[in-house]
């Protein structure tokens, strides 16, 4: 008795479910990772109030002007270094870091120079932050 052989068939592994799965545990820590974490600053938004006080609060106002420049307390800066703006904040706040401090921005001034005061300030403690914006010119 002859008994037939029979044929030997060739095993393959599909990878191609394995590629996919691959590929979308990909995408799906690429979507949710957080590349770069944005830092804050809290602002106090102020309120309103029936009455007014009679005695006027001192207040540091830094003005940025259309080229990037700054002035604090309307005495211009001698440059747009960073580090000048600290020690001009330090000079006129004398260590007390509490009183407001009012950012007053050209119409045409570019946001770099804005967040570079608001850095500043949040860096040397200023808690009382308001931002203000000058009328563009008609």
């Amino acid at each position: 008795m002859k008994f037939q052989r029979q044929p030997v068939e060739e095993v393959n592994v599909n990878l191609t479910p394995l590629i996919d799965i691959v590929f979308l545990l990909l995408i799906f820590f690429m979507v949710s990772t957080t590349f770069t974490r944005e830092r804050e600053l809290t602002v106090e938004l102020p309120e309103a109030v029936g009455e007014s006080s009679a005695e006027t609060p001192q207040y540091i106002e830094i003005e940025v002007s259309q080229d990037g420049e700054y002035a604090v307390n309307q005495q211009r800066l001698v440059n747009r270094n960073r580090e000048t703006l600290i020690k001009a904040l330090k000079a006129e706040a004398d260590g007390d870091f509490d009183i407001p401090l009012i950012i007053t921005a050209d119409a045409n001034a570019t946001h770099q120079a804005v967040m570079t005061a608001m850095d500043v300030s949040g860096e040397l403690g200023f808690t009382k932050l308001r931002l203000t914006a000058q009328q563009p010119e008609q």
